[in-house]
């Protein structure tokens, strides 16, 4: 067997998730709860009934990607040739960091607390990775600064997720102006930028900052899943410049040849529909809100909430938040994934999804809270 594979540990986010019983206070998976809206699908099947269900050229259906590059509209990154579409995002960051690293020579730079897979891929990959922490007492809020000093003769690529998963912080305009033009005075090959924007339509501020909006050497990653609660559907896609955009598409075509016709035609008649892509948003906006009101009155340590759909919340100090974790599933009733799932940074903090109905969600905070305040004291 692969030996890479072999050191590569399961998911902790799944082990947690599958301690779920009847009662428990869901704050676990990152999945949207909301319904899919279904006449896109219905629009999808007449075409299907009409014309049957063949493969699509490699990169996607041209339509679409003409389509994704043209609703985003990032410099030099609008036509179809820059899009390849891919079955969900997760697939497109794999492709990305297979395209672009060379094991022998190429180092992955990991913006922490991170999602687990960005490492576990390059891993794979037998490609490097190397990381740099956003400091605790900063909320881990993006620092450019410290980012930038974290940066090698070997580094080719850097991930970043914006909003993120697991903190929700959002990298602002000015952090992104200050890193772009940091990394364009170091000269020599370009470094990438790994742009994660997979929870784009959760972004809660007003200052957030987009790479490809600046930066020559971006290529962003994204996906329905979250946007239009279509986890499900596995449809997402790379948009990157034009002299990598091909060699993308020449890795993604020996991975999954190409992505499901059918979901392709669902993500056409949403990028057709005026608003679709923000069909959500309302929604999101008004349970973060609610969301905000049950931290505060919590008494908990928690992260700002600045986009996706997550809140960190500190533990007592000296608790580990694994043991923490499955505590809490086994004995208070909450599923809540341990920080330690996200980097060395965030052991000591859980990450908690909400999603669930919102009286779901404030009474697993309730729970979370009391464990921290009352029985977690009482050890």
């Amino acid at each position: 067997m692969n030996p890479r594979v072999q050191e590569i540990t399961g998911s902790l986010i799944r082990e947690i998730a599958a301690k779920k019983t009847p009662g428990c206070m869901d704050l676990g998976l990152g999945e949207p709860s909301l319904k899919p809206t279904m006449s896109f699908w219905a629009n999808a099947i007449r075409e299907t009934e009409k014309d049957g269900l063949r493969y699509t050229l490699n990169a996607g259906d041209a339509a679409l990607r003409e389509a994704i590059g043209a609703h985003y509209l990032y410099p030099g990154l609008t036509s179809a040739e820059n899009v390849c579409v891919m079955t969900g995002s997760q697939e497109a960051v794999y492709v990305v960091i297979k395209t672009l690293l060379d094991p022998a020579k190429d180092e992955l730079l990991l913006i922490e607390p991170a999602f687990p897979a960005y490492a576990k891929m390059a891993k794979l990959e037998g490609a490097a990775v190397h990381s740099v922490s956003m400091d605790p007492a900063d909320g881990f809020a993006f620092d450019p600064e410290r980012i930038l000093a974290a940066v090698g003769e070997k580094t080719r690529l850097i991930v970043i997720c914006s909003p993120c998963n697991p903190t929700a912080r959002v990298i602002t305009r000015e952090a992104v102006h200050t890193m772009s033009e940091g990394l364009l005075a170091r000269g020599g090959d370009p470094i990438y930028v790994l742009h994660d924007e997979i929870y784009l339509e959760q972004t809660f501020v007003d200052d957030a900052g987009h790479f490809a909006a600046i930066y020559p050497h971006t290529i962003v990653t994204n996906s329905l899943s979250k946007s239009n609660a279509l986890t499900g559907l596995r449809l997402g896609w790379s948009i990157a410049p034009k002299e990598i955009a091909a060699a993308i598409v020449k890795t993604h075509a020996w991975v999954t040849s190409c992505a499901s016709t059918f979901s392709q035609r669902v993500a056409m008649e949403i990028f057709n529909t005026p608003g679709a892509l923000h069909e959500h948003a309302g929604w999101y906006r008004d349970q973060r809100l609610a969301v905000n009101d049950a931290l505060a009155q919590s008494g908990l340590r928690y992260v700002p909430v600045e986009g996706s759909f997550y809140a960190c919340v500190k533990l007592p100090e000296g608790t580990e938040s694994i043991e923490a974790a499955h505590e809490l599933a086994d004995h208070h009733g909450v599923i809540a994934i341990p920080g330690i799932a996200f980097g060395e940074s965030l052991e000591g903090w859980l990450r908690l999804s909400w999603v669930s109905p919102i009286d779901d969600v404030r009474e697993g905070i309730k729970r979370i809270a009391n464990y921290c305040q009352k029985d977690h004291s009482l050890r």
